[in-house]
């Protein structure tokens, strides 16, 4: 009888052991699988944030040329277009401060549902093993 206990008690191990594995394997495919679907919508952001930026960039500059042209009608041109470009690096230094301190902000990229997968399975297995 109490090989036959030995056995079976065995045989749990044994199917725990799997089972454990298997879902260990199936979190990792999970988790690698969200984080290849985060890839690929960040690269399309990116290249539609890009493409805006692009066309944005050649209208502020027709913007720019458009003020300069506006005050050279009551300064001469010379100072129209310094006015102009130092209003552009006042704005582009603004602009370089505030995405700095974005960049200190951002976190790494976390594969959340993963993570949340992990942690209801390490709560079930606890209170399984507990009763």
């Amino acid at each position: 009888m109490v090989t036959a206990v030995r056995e079976a008690v065995g045989e749990l191990v044994q199917q725990a052991t799997e089972q454990l594995s298997r879902l260990a394997r199936q979190e990792v495919a999970l988790a690698k699988e969200e984080l290849a679907e985060k890839g690929r919508r960040a690269g399309r952001g990116g290249g539609l944030l890009g493409a805006a930026g692009a066309v944005g960039y050649a209208g502020f500059l027709a913007l720019a040329a458009t003020g300069a042209a506006a005050l050279s009608l009551v300064l001469p041109v010379w100072a129209a277009a310094l006015i102009v470009t130092a209003v552009l690096f006042a704005l582009a230094g603004l602009l370089a401060v505030t995405g700095r301190a974005q960049l200190r902000r951002a976190t790494p990229p976390t594969p959340e549902e993963a993570l949340g997968s992990v942690k209801a399975d390490v709560e079930e297995i606890k209170e399984r093993a507990h009763r």
